[in-house]
């Protein structure tokens, strides 16, 4: 079975997410449709599990999360997360169909809402603050496969000849910035606006 994913994944990293099929599968394994389904129902399922082979990946640092503030340990847990699904770009649009919930993916939501309720996050904010730190996550995990498609590599500032832009003129000098560093800098500001709003919410 965790070959058969391992293919699979591989298959999804080398053609893409469209590419997923049994009969390719079956295909690239010099094996039949029929032996497939006898471990998955369908593609559907296929995919299932090879996104959980992926949240399998992510490898966290148990000595630092345990010895960290909770923002230092909630920020390494997304780091991570979004390093595993850049280095699997072709994967992220299976996982818009639907919210992973394979055991690797479930055991790694645990560990972020235990840091979470552990420091004296309600309930509701933990939630809150673990899909909103998911969605960020995927949505530039997304946007890598994206430009990997595109052959690009970082968000260029570009003026429009017949347009008066001082300001984009201005600012475009800096330079185009790199995906990973859009990544850090928006989720500084989003520990920031946890730790603001942590600060502020009584402890249960």
């Amino acid at each position: 079975m965790d070959r058969i994913v391992g293919v699979a994944l591989d298959l999804v990293d080398e053609e893409g997410a469209e590419a997923l099929t049994l009969r390719s599968l079956a295909t690239r394994m010099q094996s039949s449709t029929a032996t497939l389904y006898r471990h998955f129902s369908g593609r559907a399922d296929l995919a299932r599990c090879v996104v959980d082979a992926v949240f399998a990946e992510v490898r966290l640092d148990e000595a630092l999360v345990e010895a960290s503030t909770w923002d230092v340990s909630v920020a390494h847990i997304a780091e991570n997360m979004f390093a595993v699904l850049e280095r699997h770009r072709n994967v992220a649009p299976l996982i818009l169909s639907e919210i992973p919930m394979g055991p690797h993916a479930l055991r790694l939501r645990e560990r972020c809402l235990s840091v979470l309720v552990t420091n004296g996050f309600t309930p509701l904010n933990a939630l809150r603050a673990y899909a909103t730190l998911a969605r960020y996550v995927l949505g530039f995990a997304v946007q890598a496969a994206s430009e990997a498609a595109s052959s690009g590599a970082a968000y260029r500032i570009e003026g429009h000849g017949e347009l008066d832009l001082p300001v984009t003129a201005y600012v475009q000098s800096v330079g185009p910035i790199a995906l990973a560093d859009e990544f850090h800098f928006g989720l500084e500001l989003m520990m920031d606006g946890l730790r603001s709003r942590h600060a502020r919410t009584p402890t249960p």
